[in-house]
């Protein structure tokens, strides 16, 4: 026999809790929009000249939307390339009988385990020996290099938990195994399709480790180098405020993904991890 006990204490005490969280946040969207005299807590006025980035390239943060747009792209093509492959070893994974598929399986889950500086001094030698070291192209198949195992294994849960009755259904209507794999196959697992693209895409977007390593000097800018530049507290010129309002609109597209897809982002924990 199971109690019922009311949820509002644990949601009390997670809000007490959250207090400091969300006063940190106000005051850090209330700076963007304010100006305060120095060693002031409270704005003494508004003001939009902490934005004014948006339109003056000179400034310490430089084309902010060439940078926007470079990271969509280089976020974009991380979850093309995640979900491309993820989609169709997982289906292989799930549905053939390949030899050392557990080995295979218990190995691609054991390589998202490595944390991405363990890995770097590896991966330098290896884009330095095909030539990809300091392009963004080399950044962005190593990042979907990681993210790929997590992926490849969430995809074959979902594949788990189709019945092969579908499948073998189209495969006796003379249909050949790609074309029940698109038309019928696919649009049973769409959930975790949408659910890991945005775990690659938000992942991909958040990423900053990589280019700053791995591609140095390339021109090809994303807005976790520009806030590393405009942070940093050796330049000359170097202003707290632009910092915060640059973070801001650095967050603005993930705090619109995640309100509209939150419950996409759950769908990629609901398929099956059958071995």
């Amino acid at each position: 026999m199971t109690r019922n006990f009311p949820l509002w204490p644990l949601a009390l005490i997670l809000l007490l809790i959250s207090i400091p969280i969300l006063v940190m946040y106000g005051f850090l969207a209330l700076g963007t929009v304010t100006a305060s005299e120095p060693g002031e807590l409270m704005p003494a006025r508004f003001t939009l000249e902490n934005w004014r980035f948006l339109f003056d390239t000179g400034t310490a943060a430089g084309n902010v939307w060439m940078a926007t747009l470079n990271t969509f792209l280089f976020a974009g093509s991380i979850m093309t390339v995640v979900l491309s492959v993820s989609a169709t070893a997982g289906y292989a994974l799930s549905r053939l009988n390949l030899p050392f598929r557990r080995f295979f399986l218990a190995g691609v889950l054991v390589m998202h385990g490595f944390p991405t500086v363990t890995l770097i001094i590896g991966v330098f030698l290896v884009l330095q020996f095909t030539g990809l070291y300091d392009t963004m192209q080399g950044v962005i198949f190593v990042k979907s290099a990681l993210i790929m195992p997590l992926g490849i294994w969430l995809m074959k849960g979902f594949y788990d938990t189709v019945p092969w009755e579908i499948e073998m259904a189209g495969v006796q209507d003379g249909a050949s195994r790609f074309t029940v794999w698109r038309r019928l196959i696919l649009p049973q697992v769409r959930p975790g399709l949408v659910g890991l693209g945005l775990f690659a895409f938000l992942d991909g977007w958040g990423e900053y480790v990589l280019p700053r390593v791995l591609a140095p000097t390339n021109d090809f800018r994303v807005l976790s180098i520009v806030l590393e530049l405009v942070g940093n507290p050796d330049r000359t010129n170097y202003d707290f405020d632009l910092f915060k309002t640059v973070g801001l609109f650095y967050t603005l597209p993930i705090l619109v993904i995640f309100v509209f897809f939150q419950h996409r982002l759950m769908d990629v924990f609901g398929g099956g991890t059958k071995g």
